[in-house]
Formats: structure tokens, sequence, C-alpha cells
């Protein structure tokens, strides 16, 4: 899809942005998530603003299939003057590796609802792509998605206790579900791969305005 949602362009940081935009009715830096309604509606517009930013079909971008997506516009974005998916190109075939993190997260609900469910898809997709996971879910910083985590995924999140990068965190707990061993020795601050598993998550999020947006706000 050229044009995934009310006529945006895809592949640009401008275009997820516009998108925040009209999902939400204001920009991603003002947004305001003291309630947890307007938390959960944050995250999910992130996500599918990140993924508009990939280009390429947006429900395979998202992690969802377009009934799915059509199913979270309905219901999370309803006021919003952007169309359904149209085209119904749902996700391409599902890796293992992403099925394998998908089912994590749904085991681990501490939610009820659409909203976990289609979070733990999300996630999962967006745990394919190459940079820190908050980032390419559009956050604004690490602690949102740690929020998430914590809201709706509460039993997987409070296992992490020594506050592990969460993509590491995933595959380390899969590690262990399967009786495999990740780590190379058993005390982390002894290990040489501590950085990549307890680094400092550092960047810009993927949402911050480009600067001719931000000089014209």
């Amino acid at each position: 899809m050229s044009a995934p949602l009310g006529g945006l362009p895809a592949g640009t940081r401008q275009a997820g942005i516009e998108l925040y935009n009209l999902l939400t009715g204001c920009d991603p830096a003002d947004a305001d998530v003291r309630d947890d309604r307007d938390f959960d509606r944050h995250v999910l517009a992130s996500v599918l603003c990140a993924a508009v930013m990939d280009g390429g079909p947006l429900p395979e971008r998202a992690g969802l299939t377009a009934e799915d997506l059509n199913e979270l516009l309905a219901q999370c974005f309803s006021s919003a003057p952007v169309p359904t998916v149209v085209a119904m190109e749902n996700a391409g075939s599902t890796s293992d590796e992403e099925i394998m993190v998908r089912d994590l997260l749904l085991a681990q609900r501490s939610t009820e609802g659409d909203i976990s469910r289609w979070l733990a898809a999300m996630i999962a997709r967006r745990a394919m792509e190459p940079n820190h996971l908050w980032e390419d879910l559009g956050l604004r910083e690490r602690p949102e998605l740690s929020r998430l985590l914590a809201r709706h995924f509460a039993p997987l999140a409070a296992q992490n206790t020594k506050n592990m990068r969460w993509k590491r965190f995933f595959y380390r707990r899969l590690c262990e579900d399967d009786g495999l061993v990740m780590c190379t020795t058993p005390v982390c601050t002894q290990c040489n791969d501590f950085n990549h598993c307890f680094g400092e998550e550092g960047g810009e999020s993927r949402m911050a305005a480009p600067p001719r947006l931000a000089a014209r706000r």
C-alpha cells in the first residue's frame, strides 16, 4: 500500500508524525498519557506510525492482519479522520521467531480484551527490527515500553528484576523455557555481553519532529 491511511505517503518520518496527529489530535511530544486509556491509545498510535515510516504493507509492518487493524482503528480511533485499511493485505508468513515472542507475551497477559492481544502481535513483529525495541515501537523513551509491559504483561515484566534490555530479556526467557542457556557465564557482571544486555538504550525517538517540522511549531 503506497498510501496506507488517509492518503499519507508511506516511508517517511513526516508521514508517521502526521498520522499520529490524525489518530490522536496532538503531536507525539504533547501526548498526555497520565490516564491508562490515553496511554494505550498513544502506544497503539505510535506503533502504527513507526510501521508507516518503514513503508510497505501496513498490516505486515505492524504485525496485524488487516481485519485486526481495521478493528483496532474502529475501537480505539473511531473519531479520527482516517478510513479503514481497504486493501486486505494481511501480514505475510510469520517467522517462527516472531511467533515465539508473540506467544510468550500472550501467555503472560495481565489485561483482558483485544488491546493486549493486538499489542502482543505488534510487539513481536516490531521486535524483529534492528533498533532498540522502544524505538521500533515508535515510543518516546524506554520507560514507556516498561510501563506498557508492566500494564499489559505484568507477570513477564515482573521477572525482569535486573532491568535487562527488553528484547534481550524476551530471548533469554524463550531460551529458559526451552531448557537452553543463552548466557556464557553464570554471573552477569562477568559476561563479555554485559553491555549488550544491560547497556544504556539511548537514542532519538522516531516520533521526534524533524528539524524543519520542529521549527514550524
